[in-house]
């Protein structure tokens, strides 16, 4: 396993790693879980990401207990949690990024997964209802207190991740080290475009999630849905519009075209591509079969095949 600095900060992140959205405490059973997370930590895995609107805290609740149950060392792993959507609760006060909920969900996210502090605490999209100074004063204190190491964003735009580098500075806070957007060689622009700036000027990391485009880089919505398909089920029709773009489909199946031309599978190709791009500090995995987390980690071990040639064939079809 390759491991990676989290941008300017001295943690290190596996270069691959495993995340729990739409699998822990809902589509694989809590013993699958648990194989899936041993056989990551045994790869070499670090970083396990999860957050409080995963499965509305169950996500939290399965990994909760699996630390228990394997009684890992706690400096051998990182953890995320990440706020905004609340779990499961929708009155006032109960999502957002205000100093209530922010403190409130970062005290119910280590209760459910049953540690002292978490590592990685990402507020998981921007709260225009909420002042700047409010949300930065309060991850500030978060880390004084002893209950975060890190703070970060998810999917915030630009301009607001800089205001909160901005205020930290004025007000001798702490600042954001790390963002998690979606990255993958069908949704490019944010990372390389819009946050070129971050990268440079505040040395930023990055845990980017859906290296596979929620599995369309994996070539097997080329001709449809197959009905075991995650995307197939009712409560994911909107992730199965995102998905389901013919522009998106043909972009596919011309990148699978390149990955055959290089000797590399489509999955190997997607994720050694999002390791190539160096302000990406670890790359999250989804799965939910061993074989298929065993499978996906070979991709670091392909990356010397994306030459220069094979880089800019997928420019060609991508940029």
């Amino acid at each position: 396993m390759e491991y990676r600095r989290l941008g300017k900060s001295g943690l290190q992140v596996s270069a691959l790693s495993l995340g729990s959205w739409l699998t822990f405490g809902n589509q694989v059973p809590d013993d699958v879980a648990e194989s899936l997370m041993v056989h990551a930590y045994e790869a070499g895995v670090n970083f396990f990401d999860n957050a409080e609107g995963y499965a509305n805290g169950n996500a939290e609740r399965v990994m909760g207990q699996i630390l228990r149950n394997q009684k890992w060392e706690r400096s051998s792993y990182v953890v995320s949690s990440k706020v905004f959507f609340g779990d499961g609760g929708t009155l006032p006060n109960q999502t957002g990024l205000s100093r209530k909920h922010l403190v409130e969900a970062c005290n119910a996210a280590l209760k459910r997964l049953q540690l002292d502090y978490l590592d990685l605490y990402f507020c998981h999209r921007p709260d225009p209802t909420v002042p700047m100074e409010e949300i930065v004063w309060t991850m500030t204190h978060l880390i004084q207190q002893g209950k975060i190491l890190y703070w970060g964003t998810s999917e915030w735009p630009a301009d607001q991740i800089m205001e909160a580098h901005l205020v930290s500075a004025r007000d001798h806070l702490i600042a954001p080290v790390m963002e998690q957007p979606q990255y993958n060689l069908l949704e490019r622009k944010r990372m390389e475009q819009e946050y070129a700036l971050l990268f440079h000027k505040y040395k930023m990391g990055s845990t980017i999630w859906s290296p596979l485009a929620s599995g369309l880089l994996t070539g097997k919505y080329n001709n449809g849905i197959p009905p075991e398909a995650r995307i197939a089920s009712k409560d994911l029709g909107w992730l199965r519009d995102l998905v389901m773009q013919q522009d998106k489909i043909d972009k596919a199946t011309a990148i699978g075209k390149v990955a055959q031309e290089a000797g590399l599978s489509m999955v190997h190709l997607a994720i050694a591509w999002c390791l190539h791009n160096p302000n990406v500090s670890t790359v999250i995995l989804g799965a939910s079969r061993v074989e298929q987390l065993l499978e996906n980690l070979k991709a670091l071990s392909e990356c010397p095949k994306l030459t220069a040639e094979v880089l800019d064939k997928l420019d060609l079809i991508t940029k």
